[in-house]
């Protein structure tokens, strides 16, 4: 699969250190101290290297880690994992599958249904609200959000 990955001089000069840290650099940003941990309004979660859809509001869930956690990518081909044996445990590492940009682990910890816990680093992601979807060009998953959440969901 080719992959929407700028050119580094390029995610340089846009990114913050601490983005390219964690994105490019498998860098993990403090827990409680990032933009995304106690986000609580409806909207998408996007890789913020190549603007793809990762995450929906409508998944994410307090995990008390104090990072932003998901039980679900918005499609499974939006996000592919791989071992990362940096750590004393091997722990399932996350990455956007267009641009390969690394953006946190995935955990068998998480709540019913799926057990997953996608727990993300907020650097590497830029969300986008509801209201915003339609002027960011992310008018298509309007209908993501068009009534309450189903019983289940996160946020029901």
């Amino acid at each position: 699969m080719s992959t929407d990955r700028p050119d580094d001089a390029d995610l340089k000069a846009r990114l913050t250190e601490l983005q390219y840290r964690v994105t490019q650099c498998e860098g993990t940003e403090p827990p409680f101290d990032n933009a995304y941990w106690d986000e609580h309004r409806e909207g998408l979660y996007v890789d913020v290297v190549s603007g793809e859809p990762l995450f929906s509001s409508r998944d994410k869930y307090d995990s008390g880690t104090g990072w932003p956690s998901f039980t679900r990518p918005l499609r499974p081909d939006a996000v592919t994992t791989k071992t990362d044996r940096r750590l004393l445990l091997p722990r399932t590492e996350v990455r956007a599958a267009a641009s390969g940009s690394h953006l946190g682990h995935v955990f068998g910890d998480g709540p019913r249904p799926s057990g997953q816990r996608y727990c993300m680093n907020s650097a590497a992601l830029r969300f986008i609200a509801k209201e915003d979807l339609e002027a960011g060009g992310y008018g298509e998953y309007l209908g993501l959000f068009a009534g309450p959440p189903e019983a289940g969901e996160p946020g029901a």
